[in-house]
């Protein structure tokens, strides 16, 4: 059984399409959502989405919060940003990650909370694209 989820970004349509599943981190951890979930609406924190397709194919992003809404019409996520691996510049998320360890070493003059979310997000980033490729190399 299949249910339909829209990803959606201030910038564009990220995914739309039927899926099994969808594995989303939720702000109180990650959660599960299968055709027939009870209706929910729920913020979304830094961390990997994971979602599998009507083929079985499974998708991974890595995706920097949002909202999950999911109703009887399926599941609409709207992220603040979302990116799959391919998309990831991984010496870019690299630098970011650097520069927000160096700022926070620093303590004073700082946004802490600005430099840790910077952190986290380049740190996700990284993440996704290690785990991809983890993936891939497991399938070759």
């Amino acid at each position: 059984m299949m249910y339909q989820l829209s990803i959606v970004t201030p910038d564009r349509v990220f995914y739309e399409g039927e899926v099994i599943s969808l594995v989303a981190p939720g702000a109180a951890g990650y959660l599960g959502v299968l055709t027939g979930h009870a209706p929910l609406l729920t913020p979304l924190a830094v961390g990997k989405l994971t979602f599998r397709d009507s083929f079985g194919k499974t998708f991974l992003a890595a995706l920097s919060g949002g909202f999950l809404e999911v109703s009887k019409k399926g599941a609409i996520i709207l992220a603040d940003s979302i990116e799959f691996p391919n998309e990831i510049d991984r010496e870019r998320a690299g630098r970011a990650a650097e520069k927000a360890r160096q700022r926070l070493a620093q303590k004073e003059g700082i946004d802490i909370l600005r430099a840790a979310a910077s952190l986290l997000r380049a740190e996700n980033r990284l993440a996704v694209v290690e785990e991809a490729m983890r993936s891939a190399s497991a399938a070759a």
